[in-house]
């Protein structure tokens, strides 16, 4: 075996390179002509594909294919424009129940139209006349259920411009949070309200109140780059009222303390909010209505959070706690469902404009109160699309005595109605 300094070793004489002959200019030339020529003819050929099937294709197998023909070098990547979106859609797309419609614009047939007819008179007061009310509650709803960008939208839906897009989804935001804000039913819908909550055995309950989380890039909102939004649900997952744009740096207390919902229930000046009748339990012990929040929240008389760990634990705080998860199970799922049907909400804004987010995120909440109240099939709850829930801070301040006590009496019945079944 040879080993290193053995003079046996025979030395290995180095091979010899050839120098490479320069490629002539003319082979250089025909060769890059010969690859333009292929991209042209396959861009050409992709170009031609997706105009002639973009109706039937879905969105995000569209929007996935104009993408990949972006990022060609010009002039393959220059996509032709066509005639809007929009109106070769609906002259293709008649039958109410043409699956397309909710494929594109996340909403039957039936429903965007209802919902143009409820939009227009104002839709026509804040565009002008080169953006119909229809095209601009399309292209709206097509960047909402998709998250395409503005330029995409402009040409898909023949505006003449980013700017045009941006104006049009703007205005639909406006005309839907104005027209439609009071679809956001707790202060005049109470009767039905606490109906729903006694099927899911909650008597006397009026909602269930939490935290949704929603991604801005940028330090803006904070460091963790999100946007919480504080909101109350009933028991069929509408959003009964909504406050957004809250940074996340902020403490959910203290959130809670500034919004219209705390404000009105603590001043005795405001309307009777949650001061209706009292539910007399099986034991006889009556409650007043209430709502149900997350452990970040303050125990007060009308707003009942779990027991803790700290808490003396037994068979009726162990059921109080469960009806209560199932009560916060609401706001998550109604908070998933948002995202899953808009899928802009599901991913992290990108904007400049970030402080106009929270009413984009309104529109959300409104739509899908719109579209429960219509009948329209709601979709299955976003998961991969959402970004991560952290956990909020536990509110670790004193219980109020009278919340205590109205707590302790739900969960005896709680636990008393377990036991019967």
């Amino acid at each position: 075996m040879a080993t290193a300094g053995d003079s046996s070793n025979p030395i290995t004489p180095k091979p010899t390179t050839k120098k490479r002959k320069p490629r002539k200019p003319k082979l250089a030339a025909a060769t890059a002509q010969h690859v333009i020529s292929i991209l042209n003819t396959a861009s050409s050929a992709a170009h031609t594909f997706l105009s002639q099937n973009d109706l039937y294709l879905l969105p995000s197998q569209s929007l996935q294919l104009e993408s990949l023909l972006s990022s060609l070098p010009p002039p393959f990547s220059q996509l032709p424009s066509q005639p809007s979106l929009f109106h070769r859609f609906a002259s293709s797309a008649t039958l109410d129940f043409d699956q397309r419609w909710v494929q594109f614009f996340s909403v039957s047939r039936p429903n965007f139209y209802r919902l143009l007819s409820l939009l227009s008179p104002s839709l026509v007061i804040f565009l002008p006349s080169t953006i119909p009310p229809e095209t601009a509650l399309a292209s709206a709803l097509y960047r909402l259920a998709h998250g395409a960008c503005y330029k995409t939208v402009a040409r898909k839906f023949g505006l003449d411009s980013s700017e045009a897009s941006c104006l049009a989804f703007y205005s639909v935001c406006k005309a839907v949070n104005d027209k439609l804000g009071d679809l956001f039913e707790f202060r005049r819908d109470l009767e039905r309200i606490v109906v729903g909550f006694g099927w899911i055995s909650l008597p006397n309950c009026c909602g269930a109140l939490g935290f949704g989380r929603f991604g801005v890039d940028g330090e803006i909102f904070g460091r963790n780059g999100s946007i919480l939004v504080q909101a109350l649900v009933d028991s069929e997952g509408r959003f009964l009222d909504i406050s957004a744009g809250w940074p996340s740096s902020m403490e959910p207390v203290a959130i809670f303390r500034q919004t219209r919902l705390y404000l009105g229930v603590e001043d005795s000046r405001e309307s009777e909010l949650l001061k209706g009748p009292t539910y007399r339990l099986s034991d006889g012990c009556s409650i007043p209505q209430y709502v149900m929040g997350d452990s970040c929240f303050p125990l007060l008389p009308w707003l009942l959070t779990p027991y803790s760990e700290q808490d003396s634990f037994g068979s009726a705080e162990r059921e109080f706690n469960v009806a209560h998860s199932r009560a916060m199970e609401l706001v998550s799922t109604a908070f998933g469902r948002v995202k899953a049907r808009w899928q802009l909400l599901a991913r992290s804004w990108k904007e400049d404009s970030s402080e106009f987010f929270p009413f984009v995120i309104v529109m959300g909440c409104v739509l899908h109160n719109f579209l429960i109240k219509w009948g329209e099939p709601l979709p299955e709850e976003s998961v991969g699309g959402c970004l991560k829930e952290e956990e909020l801070l536990v509110f670790e301040g004193e219980g109020d005595e009278t919340g205590q006590t109205i707590r302790d009496a739900l969960a005896q019945h709680l636990s008393l109605a377990s036991m019967r079944k």
